[in-house]
């Protein structure tokens, strides 16, 4: 079964299905001897088959020594770790666990009896998944023995909030193409080991984050998803996050924004390097030392800060001629050395191997250089479209199409844990996540050829024309400020009419009113004239 993206919806898991595969549950402990008792105890009441399952305690410096009870599963063994941390005594068991299946279990979470059962089913159904349960927080008291009815004594009990909002707001983590791993919490996770050995151990120099870490280490190495809710188990008591969270977090995030990239808010200053780059750009540093460097300066003139280049070829073999170095037969190889041998985000290697922990690879060949937003829009695009593989069109000539690769790693692992045999990965990457092809001019590619002996080379013809493209900006810049301050003036000149017409009105509206008054007052004297003659011929009549 070939899972798109994180849609784990594809794969039905039986719910009649034979155990077959063995399981391994690690469980990390500092103190805390009667939680890890009842812990044991609910392990020992799995449904999953007894002798499919392995119990690892790892002990990690617990003073008194932690000891097995009496009611733990028939295979469980004791191994104790010196090395201070959770991700160290994760892998101190690690090393000992025989399981096609690992089963991280905290030492204060009790699962219930059908946990181990609802992690198993999907990791029978397909080889590559990461399976988290349900966790739930009680703060009922802790009882001498483990109760029959779990769910009569722990409840009522507080949901893992965080994962259940994630998973709501994400269509079951279904919708999610580039942070399923947030999922993976050490507490109630099972992972399949093929997955965990491809990923590697747990980071054992972060004090926080480990779970977080791994999670996204395992997405790259290919993993899907998966949120059981029938996986229940109850944690014994808040967690510290919740009690801490945010003094938690500030310390995770000083550490864990260097090792995952795809926490990209953690990643805003744009002028930062970090242990694990965005995006990798491989360019063949064999095509000329004036080619290589057209491709590889634009690269680091872009907007797209967060990457790294990485420049193919032979720098171990290289024996400079330091008596005549014009007639050097690897001059063009020396000069590209030479030129990046101190540029922190240019990495010189010898073989196109790529870091399997970072994101996005670029395959770019060498003669064609990327304008300032090129990149930036190209990861913008497969991000978006959730896209396995982007190829860029740039050429095409009598010997084939010259194009760009934009590969998403995980996408990538995803397809050779699947590929049969002799089956063309990218057409296995495009059922798990999707190829598209693009125009490079469309995304402003553009070919940098080596200038003539004395004129100017077309990567200063750049910087010229980027130069004269900031004055322009400034000046724009500085006519907006003038259209601005007009506007503002003849804002104030609106204004002024406004009250103008106002008094205006007013004016008018007087003059109106003494108009009236001024007709009454003829009326009123009309009026007083008539009656006046009428008196004055009425005394002359007499």
């Amino acid at each position: 079964m070939r899972v798109r993206g994180n849609d784990y919806r594809s794969i039905r898991p039986a719910e009649d299905f034979t155990p077959e595969l063995r399981v391994s549950v690690i469980i990390p402990a500092y103190g805390g001897q009667h939680q890890l008792d009842l812990v044991l105890a609910g392990l020992a009441r799995q449904t999953y088959p007894a002798d499919l399952t392995e119990v690892i305690v790892v002990d990690n410096g617990s003073t008194p020594a932690l000891r097995l009870p009496a009611d733990r599963p028939p295979h469980t063994r004791l191994v104790r770790c010196e090395t201070p941390g959770r991700g160290n005594a994760r892998n101190a068991g690690l090393a000992e666990a025989g399981g096609e299946v690992i089963h991280w279990l905290d030492s204060d979470v009790v699962p219930t009896a059908g946990a181990v059962m609802a992690h198993m089913r999907w990791h029978h159904a397909a080889p590559y998944l990461a399976v988290t349960g349900y966790l739930r927080f009680s703060e009922a008291p802790l009882p001498d023995k483990l109760p029959d009815d779990l769910e009569a004594h722990f409840e009522p009990a507080e949901p893992h909030a965080w994962i259940v909002r994630l998973i709501e707001r994400t269509n079951g983590l279904t919708d999610t193409f580039d942070r399923p791993f947030s999922l993976h919490v050490g507490g109630a996770t099972s992972v399949n080991a093929r997955l965990i050995e491809a990923a590697g151990p747990m980071d054992g120099e972060l004090v926080l984050g480990q779970d977080t870490e791994m999670g996204y280490r395992l997405m790259q190495a290919g993993a899907v998803f998966v949120p059981e809710p029938e996986a229940v188990a109850y944690h014994l008591g808040p967690t510290m996050r919740m009690r801490h969270q945010e003094r938690i977090d500030r310390v995770s995030y000083a550490f864990v924004g260097d090792r995952v990239p795809a926490y990209r808010w953690l990643r805003r200053h744009p002028g930062r390097q970090w242990k694990i780059p965005y995006l990798e750009v491989l360019v063949d540093g064999t095509a000329g030392y004036d080619t290589v460097r057209a491709t590889v300066d634009a690269l680091l003139a872009g907007t797209a800060h967060d990457l790294r280049v990485v420049v193919v070829g032979p720098w171990d073999t290289l024996d400079r001629d330091r008596r005549a170095p014009l007639q050097d037969p690897n001059l063009e190889l020396v000069l590209v050395q030479g030129h990046y041998a101190f540029e922190p985000r240019v990495r010189l290697a010898t073989s196109h191997h790529v870091d399997p922990a970072v994101p996005y690879v670029l395959r770019l060949p060498p003669g064609w250089a990327p304008g300032e937003d090129t990149v930036a829009a190209l990861l913008e695009r497969a991000r978006t479209d959730g896209l396995g593989l982007l190829n860029v069109l740039l050429d095409e000539t009598p010997g084939g199409v010259v194009a760009a690769r934009l590969e998403h790693a995980a996408s990538f692992a995803r397809a050779r844990l699947l590929a049969g045999p002799g089956e063309d990965l990218d057409d296995v990457v495009d059922e798990v996540s999707g190829v598209a092809w693009a125009a490079g001019e469309s995304y402003g590619f553009a070919t940098e050829q080596p200038e003539p002996q004395g004129r100017r080379s077309a990567y200063r013809v750049r910087l010229k024309a980027k130069a004269e493209a900031e004055r322009l900006g400034k000046e724009a810049e500085r006519l907006r400020g003038e259209v601005a301050r007009w506007r503002d003036e003849a804002g104030k000149w609106r204004k002024s009419a406004v009250e103008y017409r106002r008094e205006i009105a007013a004016l008018r509206k007087e003059v109106a009113g003494l108009r009236r008054d001024l007709a009454a007052a003829e009326r009123r004297q009309r009026t007083l004239r008539a009656a006046l003659s009428a008196r004055v011929r009425r005394a002359l009549r007499k």
